[in-house]
């Protein structure tokens, strides 16, 4: 990807491939940034930041809460209302694109942020991911803490939540990830260049009968950046995160 983001743009469909250019160019780069009113690159980077970190809090946040009732607290239906909600996940998402369209046009929020946010709002793997850890967690901890008079909440907040950041933090990894590398429904609900995250803006970069190669490389290159770094600061958490949890219970 790197090395055809470097190549001239007749250098990019040549046979045999070379792994290394014969010829090096940053022109590739210079138009991707210069013509903005084409791919506003800058606007999608923002775009998809954006999108990707307010999913990801709102995953989280309320993925825990509903993680927590599911694992620690007891009401009547919950192990039927766990398991309906793990069928959901046997659904194809592509099925739900209609009904979700439908649902965000009644709304009025097409092509705003809200489309490509609020829909993803809470994810069932998620729940199961955190619960699975939950209900790993002593209860003693939790019977201490009522003894010294905290109530649920506070119990949730202060006790739960500090022990489970390695889960907390896989969770976020997994969500922010998807959500920066979401394509297909951001690109149905967004109808202007401005409003884009940054891969469905890369496919103006792909016409009918012409796509630019190098430009395209040098767009999906620079969209990889984020998520690498991302995942060097994060992957203590994410391995730590996978071998506690397990999904082991």
């Amino acid at each position: 990807m790197l090395s055809t983001s470097l190549k001239p743009e007749s250098q990019t469909i040549e046979w045999p491939i070379s792994i290394i250019p014969e010829t090096f160019t940053g022109e590739n780069y210079r138009e991707i940034f210069n013509n903005s009113a084409r791919t506003p690159i800058f606007r999608w980077f923002f775009n998809s930041i954006l999108i990707a970190t307010a999913t990801t809090i709102l995953v989280v946040f309320i993925d825990a809460l509903a993680a927590y009732a599911y694992a620690r607290l007891e009401f009547k239906g919950r192990k039927l209302l766990f398991w309906l909600l793990m069928t959901t996940m046997m659904v194809p998402p592509v099925t739900n694109l209609i009904p979700n369209y439908i649902i965000v046009d009644s709304f009025g929020w097409i092509d705003t942020y809200y489309a490509m946010i609020f829909p993803a709002a809470a994810s069932v793997f998620g729940v199961f991911l955190l619960r699975q850890f939950f209900k790993g967690i002593p209860k003693e901890l939790e019977e201490s803490a009522y003894i010294d008079g905290c109530n649920k909440f506070q119990i949730f907040y202060q006790i739960i939540l500090p022990l489970a950041k390695p889960a907390l933090i896989t969770l976020g990894l997994f969500t922010f990830l998807g959500s920066w590398n979401a394509f297909l429904w951001p690109l149905i609900v967004t109808n202007s260049a401005e409003m884009r995250p940054l891969t469905p803006g890369l496919s103006l970069l792909q016409g009918y009968y012409i796509i630019e190669h190098g430009k395209l490389m040098a767009g999906a290159f620079l969209s990889a950046i984020p998520v690498i770094i991302v995942f060097a600061f994060a992957q203590r958490y994410f391995v730590r995160g996978i071998s506690l949890t397990g999904i082991k219970g």
